[in-house]
């Protein structure tokens, strides 16, 4: 009677790998053990057997998985299913020695007809089967012969990960669909699942061929267990399939450092300047599960990175957990340059109803200048601050304060309560009617005894400046930053105007070609260039129109730009990263020379500890990333590699961002490269609050990578927390009414 065997135990599923020979213990009603090897279809005239996982150097041993007759007695349907791709240490309970247990696993498979190897042996040709894998084999190592030259340049560190690297990328240039489906068929080898470790995947499938076959030839006789030896000594050695999942975590502590408790994987925060203006904020991201905090240089500056890094330092040591910084260099982006600044007034509005009727007072936090943001706990839609200590000694609960807004229109604040914060005290205020407040502007109490003059409200920050473009618009981009516009129609076109001061994109654009704004949002065609100017016709835009403001993203697609790798601010910011960070972004890679630039710089600095993160954003980075990751392997520095969607799928094209998303997983997985997982994750919970479904099941799918990075919002702390609890949920447990439904549930 054909057996299924059913994994039940949360440890089994992470235990068995789709082409490790794992050691597994049968066990049936008899109570006599048998050892199996993983994925291969069991067969056994048992009513219930059991599964006991053999982990090395261990002594304990575990109930994992039972099996039950099948209802029809099918034998197709009798297979284990799929593995996952990791490993589980679990204790055994008593010492066999592995030529014993390789003998008991070859006297526990029975002999008859009806045995496992008569079923292989009618569902496939075992030996056309063995030789295309043989040929396979030759073809890997060939390939390794090949690149003998560029292989021994790799540091030792990483000689092992480099050579399995090109040993996938042979494998991956064979039409392999026969043979896969041949292998899929014995439920022996998942060719998709073996990017780890080819070579020894590859020849442990060939030696269990082999076994089989013989076998299925001598079914009155004994196999041998000199195969079965074959296969336990390969298992040792530098590409044993332990040793490179070994290397594999062992490069993601060196780069993001070790996870903490049971985690599953690391959060990467990015922060800027909004981080300094709240005393917790960064205290309440390491709380939330934040193990890495990101800054970008492009944004910031010396002293504005400095006060964050200490932030973070002094937040990790007072919490006990550790946070790494990771700072991203600028690179050759293009981008908008600053618009004209707007006017210095904030306007504070009341939330109405569909008849214009206030239904919600805006909420306004007051307090001094020097007394920093309001607390976390606050959500006010806007913020004055007091130039004058002595007003918070004025005021209490209920007073009206009094003002002329921007326009001249008289306005009143009614205060609604006090809250102390680190660096005194602060209020908040209720304000029913709209109003623009201004720099200078004169805040007074009155009472029945008279009017009180309180104070001037000071610091204002000046409007984003932006310009909204609409399909059919025309924009002209100008060479000059230093021309005095003020971005909107007037022109003698009546074109929109903004300047980008990169001349990379003068020099390298045609008409015809395409180009887009802010990651993609919106898209045009170059309709004429010029020295000094590029006209382009909008093609893609909102409904209503789309803003376009300072330092957003411009791509060109379609042209071939030469970009300076490591531009002249770069080399600037790395010294500071140099003594400050534990890992560099390096931002733009596309070719081998911007990592021997790169490199160059970190040896004349001395870094070889720094870690290097490839940010993958463009086409040419994508398609070149195995000469990348080879070339980067020629350094001791800790490496990974960053998934930076955003450009990407500018470059590359929407409908091709997933299929190139799982490509970079699968060739940094061969290389044991650790991946961060970024741009976009969790943007609606960031932004406003509430996640999206699909952000949800990103998410879930990102739970592969390494690492995964959130950028900054007004709910980043919320949003942290959220994408700790998805990532270290226990999802796969059974329900307890679920479990009732198992006969051998008891066993557990």
């Amino acid at each position: 009677m054909a057996a299924s065997i059913i994994t039940n135990h949360k440890a089994l599923r992470h235990a068995i790998h789709a082409v490790d020979v794992s050691e597994l213990r049968l066990c049936n009603q008899g109570g006599k053990f048998a050892d199996l090897p993983c994925r291969l279809n069991v067969r056994q005239s048992v009513k219930t057997v059991q599964l006991w996982p053999k982990l090395r150097n261990t002594l304990t041993m575990k109930t994992a998985a039972f099996a039950i007759p099948n209802e029809n007695d099918e034998s197709g349907r009798s297979g284990s299913h799929a593995c996952s791709d990791d490993q589980v240490l679990m204790p055994f309970e008593n010492n066999y020695s592995s030529s014993d247990l390789y003998e008991e696993a070859v006297d526990s498979v029975p002999e008859s007809g009806s045995g496992v190897f008569q079923m292989v042996e009618h569902s496939v040709n075992l030996a056309s089967l063995l030789d295309k894998l043989k040929a396979v084999h030759l073809h890997v190592l060939a390939s390794e012969q090949w690149n003998a030259t560029r292989l021994k340049s790799c540091h030792k560190n990483y000689m092992e990960s480099a050579i399995n690297l090109i040993h996938y990328l042979a494998l991956k240039c064979l039409d392999n669909e026969p043979l896969k489906d041949d292998l899929a068929l014995i439920s022996l080898l998942n060719l998709e699942m073996v990017n780890s470790s080819v070579l020894a995947s590859l020849i442990t499938c060939i030696e269990l061929l082999k076994n089989l076959q013989l076998k299925s030839v001598r079914t009155n006789k004994k196999a041998s267990p000199e195969i079965c030896t074959k296969i336990y000594q390969q298992k040792k050695g530098h590409f044993a399939i332990d040793t490179l999942r070994t290397k594999a975590y062992s490069n993601r502590e060196l780069l993001l450092g070790p996870l903490q408790g049971s985690k599953l994987n690391h959060i990467m925060t990015t922060v800027g300047e909004e981080a300094l203006e709240s005393e917790t904020l960064i205290a309440d991201l390491i709380k939330a599960g934040t193990s890495i905090i990101r800054i970008n240089c492009a944004h910031g500056s010396p002293e504005i990175w400095s006060e964050i890094i200490r932030r973070v330092k002094q937040s990790s040591q007072m919490l006990e957990a550790p946070c790494r910084i990771l700072m991203d260099l600028a690179g050759p982006k293009l981008r908008t340059d600053d618009l004209k600044p707007g006017p210095c007034v904030v306007k504070i509005s009341p939330k109405k109803n569909a008849t214009g009727n206030v239904i919600f007072p805006a909420q306004v936090w007051l307090s001094h200048k020097g007394a920093g943001a309001p607390p976390p706990h606050l959500s006010p839609d806007a913020v004055l601050f007091i130039d004058d200590q002595k007003f918070f000694s004025e005021i209490k609960v209920g007073d009206a304060l009094r003002f002329f807004d921007a326009r001249g229109k008289k306005r009143m604040l009614k205060i609604s309560r006090v809250c102390h914060v680190f660096s005194g005290t602060g209020f908040m205020a209720e304000c029913t009617r709209t109003a623009y407040v201004s720099s200078g502007t004169e805040l007074y109490i009155k009472r029945k005894k008279g009017r009180f003059p309180v104070g001037k409200v000071v610091d204002v920050p000046a409007r984003e400046s932006f310009i909204r473009l609409r399909v059919g618009d025309l924009l002209i981009i100008s060479r000059d930053g230093t021309c005095d516009q003020d971005n909107f129609k007037g022109h003698k076109s009546g074109a929109y105007r903004i300047t980008c001061s990169s001349g990379y994109l003068f020099d390298a654009v045609k008409p015809g070609e395409r180009i887009a704004f802010d990651d993609g949002k919106i898209w045009g065609v170059i309709k004429g260039t010029s020295i000094s100017e590029i006209v382009v016709s909008i093609t893609h835009a909102g409904l209503r129109g789309t803003k376009l403001g300072s330092q957003k993203s411009i791509n060109i697609p379609d042209s071939n730009v030469r970009f300076e790798g490591v531009t002249s601010k770069d080399l600037v910011d790395l010294d500071f990263v140099a003594s400050h960070a534990d890992m560099v972004g390096v931002s733009f890679i596309r070719d081998t020379r911007d990592i021997i630039v790169l490199r160059q710089e970190l040896e004349k600095r001395k870094l070889q500890n720094l870690g290097i993160v490839l940010k993958i954003e463009t086409r040419s980075g994508f398609e070149k990333l195995p000469l990348l990751l080879l070339e980067a392997m020629k350094s001791s520095n800790p490496l990974g590699v960053m998934i930076a969607r955003g450009d990407l799928a500018v470059e590359c094209g929407w409908e091709r961002l997933a299929d190139i998303q799982e490509e970079i997983l699968s060739i940094s997985s061969a290389a044991h490269v650790p991946v961060i997982w970024a741009t976009q994750v969790l943007e609606s919970l960031v932004k406003s609050g509430v996640p999206t479904r699909a952000e949800i099941t990103d998410v879930a799918s990102g739970r592969r990578a390494s690492c995964i990075m959130l950028n900054k919002g007004r709910h980043i702390v919320e949003a942290v927390s959220t994408l700790d609890n998805i990532l270290n949920s226990n999802s796969k447990q059974m329900k307890a009414e679920v479990r009732s439904l198992v006969p051998s549930n008891h066993l557990f």
